[in-house]
């Protein structure tokens, strides 16, 4: 073993030192330039591109929700009205050919309805000078309601089911609105045409560069889904005028189902 006297006193030593040193450092930095060389062309070697589909189709789902509301001095007596109106509403969707699968309650509820009453004997008490704290809540009814939900398959009788349920009193009724039944069938259909787009796409490109694609390397797809469409014409009528009119009709009109996609290639 060399000892550190015989290291200092001895010059080959020093130059063996100095010489294991330098080619250390080539070598430290050889692979340093191969890794960043490497880091660079796989940066370099791909290219992205990207595609959209469409389709377009007519709704054919309308939905309507509305609420049946009555108000009692009991309880029992306003659901009891409630379950009245209920009776001749599901009558009528059924003479509309709407489902039983289609029907479906929301909700159910009931509510107290208060009214503040002054005691007079306590202090006098006016309609315009009333001392405060000079009363209570005092419950003098209650209200049912029965929210209800219902799937048209045939909209083009949704104008009609519509007026009819404005004869029979409801309240609060809203749609109808317009969707598709089977979208997620057409959601593929979109995306394959968005996908062959951008494979057509890097085709036509990777020619005009003149370079040969690799493997695909990474997809992404950014869909746009229709939103609902809502018709209120309806909505507001009362039952006077519903009963007495021709049915609305109500355009449908088309939803667009898209698609985009993002595909990343090796370039060979």
């Amino acid at each position: 073993m060399i000892t550190w006297e015989e290291f200092k006193t001895n010059k080959k030593y020093w130059v063996l030192a100095v010489v294991i040193f330098v080619i250390l450092c080539v070598i430290c930095g050889g692979r340093d330039d191969r890794n960043e060389n490497k880091y660079q062309n796989g940066n370099q070697n791909i290219i992205t591109i990207t595609g959209h589909g469409e389709v377009q189709a007519a709704p054919d789902i309308a939905n309507v929700s509305f609420t049946i509301r009555k108000e009692a001095k009991t309880v029992k007596d306003a659901q009891t009205q409630v379950s009245e109106v209920e009776a001749r509403v599901l009558a009528a969707l059924k003479v509309n050919n709407v489902l039983e699968k289609d029907i479906k309650t929301v909700s159910v509820s009931f509510n107290p309805k208060y009214e503040y009453r002054y005691d007079k004997q306590v202090v006098p008490c006016t309609q315009y000078n009333c001392p405060p704290n000079n009363g209570n809540n005092v419950i003098v009814g209650y209200e049912a309601y029965e929210n209800i939900s219902i799937k048209i398959r045939n909209t083009d009788s949704a104008g009609k089911i519509i007026q009819d349920l404005g004869a029979l009193g409801v309240t609060d009724l809203y749609g109808p609105n317009f969707t598709i039944d089977n979208e997620d069938g057409l959601k593929v259909q979109a995306r394959k045409e968005a996908i062959d787009d951008a494979k057509n796409k890097a085709k036509i490109l990777a020619k005009d560069l003149e370079i040969r694609l690799g493997k695909m390397t990474s997809f992404s797809e950014n869909g746009n889904y229709p939103m609902p469409m809502y018709t209120n014409s309806l909505a507001k009528m009362d039952s006077v005028s519903a009963a007495g009119s021709a049915p609305a009709v109500l355009p449908v009109g088309e939803n667009t189902i898209s698609s985009d996609v993002t595909i990343t290639y090796e370039i060979k």
